[in-house]
């Protein structure tokens, strides 16, 4: 099964024009309806007391809402528009976090401390962590005019790796290259001598996907660089990782990895939890 419903997380920020595109090119793709949400911090404190939108969110939120419009007729994309009540801060986590179960997949943009986007700071993290849905997750620099055309795919066989397998397979089946960076690496042997002869790229290729399989070693640093620069050298244009699992287990805290790749990502990260 495709994705069938995309959301597409909208707010001020001129970043907001790259995902309604990206969005377009994906729901034109997988032959998707579209959702726009529109969430954001509301700087207009009488609003927030009131607990409705001030006139400068309702502003933004208009503008936003035409470009939407204008994006998805230009593209012949079916779609919709919701928007939050107001922009106190718990409630768009919350409510968001809500609005992201109700989709296929849920594409948001990297926060960025400097950019123009007044969202809450920790809104990604808590959609990855609490929606139950694949998060699609869009450097807050460059254009991706499309994603998934050389998938890498970091794989260390946890729980969230294996959610987020599964959650891709709609990329990776359409994909013209798949790598698999498997950091088990040195333990596989190991494993392989107490369950039986366990293969990613033969699952994969029960799917259609032909993948090439990297054996990398655990190692206690340099994860997240190894992950980017193995898509630097592959000019990967998207990857795939569980979030808030042990990458590099032992020696990796839980989620340091996910949280490392969320400010330095260099693509588009697909993340499950």
């Amino acid at each position: 099964m495709g994705f069938r419903h995309i959301l597409v997380h909208l707010d001020q920020g001129e970043r907001s024009a790259v995902r309604l595109a990206l969005a377009a090119e994906l729901a034109t793709r997988f032959g998707a309806r579209v959702t726009a949400l529109f969430a954001q911090s509301d700087r207009y404190g009488p609003g927030i007391v009131a607990r409705r939108a001030g006139p400068a969110l309702e502003e933004a939120a208009s503008t936003a809402k035409a470009a939407a419009e204008a994006a998805f007729a230009a593209a012949g994309v079916a779609w919709e528009w919701w928007q939050l009540s107001h922009g106190e801060r718990n409630h768009v986590v919350a409510e968001t976090v809500i609005c992201a179960r109700y989709a296929d997949l849920a594409v948001f943009g990297q926060y960025d401390p400097a950019g123009d986007a007044p969202v809450p700071e920790d809104l990604v993290e808590q959609v990855i962590l609490n929606s139950g849905r694949p998060v699609l997750v869009v450097p807050a620099v460059g254009s991706y005019a499309t994603v998934g055309r050389r998938a890498l795919v970091a794989w260390n066989g946890s729980r969230e790796a294996a959610r987020a397998l599964g959650d891709s397979i709609p990329f990776l089946a359409e994909a013209e290259s798949v790598t698999v960076l498997s950091l088990r690496g040195a333990v596989e042997g190991a494993v392989a001598s107490r369950v039986p002869p366990v293969d990613i790229a033969a699952h994969l290729a029960s799917h259609g996907v032909t993948a090439e399989v990297d054996l990398v070693p655990p190692n206690e640093a340099g994860v997240t660089n190894m992950i980017l620069n193995r898509g630097a050298d592959l000019a990967s244009d998207l990857l795939v990782m569980g979030a808030y699992g042990n990458y590099g287990f032992p020696f990796g805290l839980r989620g340091s990895n996910t949280r490392n790749i969320l400010r330095e990502m260099t693509m588009p990260v697909l993340f499950a939890h």
